[in-house]
């Protein structure tokens, strides 16, 4: 059976020795700040997290090339649909025309993401490289 808190410590700061536990505990994986200081006084363990700020650069550009992507995919898709619905029609020719100029416009941009892949992909070997260096 677990027993109940119910001895209070009360403990007073200067604003600057709050801050400084505020930025550590917000580093950490605790939802409370009550939970973070006991494990702090008890030793217990403390499990911190840690952003690289270039990786989440990277992250952020990922995310919106995939945007991009899904968008051209989006416009190819309808394309296609509006050509099978108008098999047969003179709007078919019309819309092979435009699926046409899409897909001129999609290479250009599909072999620019590629581009910005491959420069990610060098920028993460050589992270890691340095990493074990």
């Amino acid at each position: 059976m677990e027993e109940n808190r119910s001895h209070r410590l009360i403990v007073r700061f200067k604003p600057t020795e709050f801050e400084q536990i505020e930025k550590r505990f917000k580093k950490t994986l605790f939802r409370k700040l009550s939970e973070y200081t006991r494990h702090v006084l008890l030793e217990k363990t403390i499990t911190v997290t840690y952003r690289d700020k270039a990786m989440d650069d990277i992250l952020e550009e990922l995310i919106l090339l995939r945007r991009e992507l899904n968008a051209i995919g989006n416009n190819l898709n309808q394309s296609v649909r509006n050509i099978n619905a108008a098999h047969g029609n003179a709007d078919a020719k019309l819309w092979t025309n435009l699926l046409t100029m899409i897909s001129n416009r999609v290479e250009p941009a599909i072999n620019q993401i590629k581009e910005q892949m491959n420069q990610y992909a060098d920028l993460w070997s050589q992270k890691s490289k340095a990493g074990k260096a």
